[in-house]
């Protein structure tokens, strides 16, 4: 069976709205269905500009 990782950072809509759509679109009813791990990121930094935390997670228009 092939296998996936998706990584998601949320910073501006509940967490818990998120666990529910992907629980929605991948749930199969079989094993191996996956698991969701769900955790503090301590900071982000963007490569191109050094920018970090919430702004660097998002691009201005």
């Amino acid at each position: 069976m092939p296998k996936v990782k998706a990584e998601i950072v949320v910073s501006s809509i509940p967490v818990q709205t998120v666990v529910d759509a992907a629980r929605s679109v991948l749930y199969t009813g079989h094993m191996g269905d996956g698991k969701i791990f769900i955790y503090n990121v301590e900071n982000v930094v963007r490569i191109s500009s050094g920018e970090q935390g919430p702004e660097a997670l998002s691009y201005e228009d």
